[in-house]
């Protein structure tokens, strides 16, 4: 073989390798956070965009600041239902996009209202509207999922969605001296695994992965000894979300778990 045939022979040879040894790093990744105030980062206090509630503390955010992707976008907003959650895929996700996050559910079965009712009214009001909102989560909340999953599908049909659920917010019996009793505490946290229930089997319905964080959150929730979620606090809407720590500690991990 003449020297410059086997050179070449050399050169593609370990291109050759090259690619096979890195295949995902050719793929840029498109990626778009879709959902309501747990992915818009509504609890961290800071905020780019005020009437989303939008920040740089968010889980989204945090995960495409440590993994670069070739291009972000967060559509979260505060109080998002999952009609908003389909206008945000409409609205941002395109056939390239190829990793999108979506978190919704918890306003559609009432979240604030039963938090208020539990703050406000008695045991039994607090029992009551927990039941309602697990029966809606039940019943009413998998056709709202699946349209949300379906639009997903059509706009970006190439993409990994990664689906992500809702801590339970109260450690049960907790260290808290006063505030709510353990009964409605522990009625609040059944509502959340009600809502893991339901989003996890329309998740898996679709194909999609979902990310369960009430294990990650556990020794983490509200009267535990290291909260990485806010109590009743001020501004009042930040209440019963994660905190700085939440997202950094509790989201950002369960989603590399699964993205890397």
């Amino acid at each position: 073989m003449r020297p410059a045939h086997f050179l070449g022979s050399v050169v593609a040879a370990a291109a050759a390798v090259i690619a096979l040894a890195n295949p995902a790093s050719a793929a840029a990744v498109n990626y778009v956070a879709l959902g309501d105030s747990y992915a818009s980062g509504l609890g961290t206090g800071s905020y780019d965009n005020s009437s989303c509630k939008r920040g740089p503390l968010a889980y989204p955010a945090l995960y495409a600041a440590a993994t670069a992707p070739a291009s972000f976008k967060s559509a979260a907003c505060s109080g998002a239902r999952t009609s908003d959650v389909i206008s945000q895929a409409n609205n941002n996700l395109t056939s390239s996009t190829n990793l999108v996050t979506v978190q919704v559910g918890g306003n559609d079965a009432g979240f604030t209202d039963v938090i208020t009712t539990c703050t406000l009214g008695s045991e039994q009001d607090c029992v009551n509207r927990v039941n309602t909102a697990k029966n809606y989560a039940a019943n009413t909340l998998p056709g709202l999922l699946n349209n949300v999953y379906g639009t997903i599908k059509a706009k970006s049909p190439s993409a990994r969605v990664v689906v992500l659920g809702y801590p339970r917010i109260y450690k049960v019996p907790g260290s808290c001296a006063v505030g709510l009793s353990d009964t409605k505490r522990a009625a609040i946290n059944s509502g959340s695994d009600a809502l893991h229930a339901t989003i996890s089997a329309r998740a898996a319905a679709a194909g999609f992965t979902y990310v369960d964080v009430r294990g990650v959150f556990t020794g983490h929730e509200i009267c535990s000894s290291s909260w990485w979620l806010n109590s009743l606090s001020w501004p009042v809407d930040e209440s019963y979300h994660p905190n700085r720590a939440g997202h950094s500690s509790g989201y950002l991990p369960a989603l590399r778990g699964v993205l890397g």
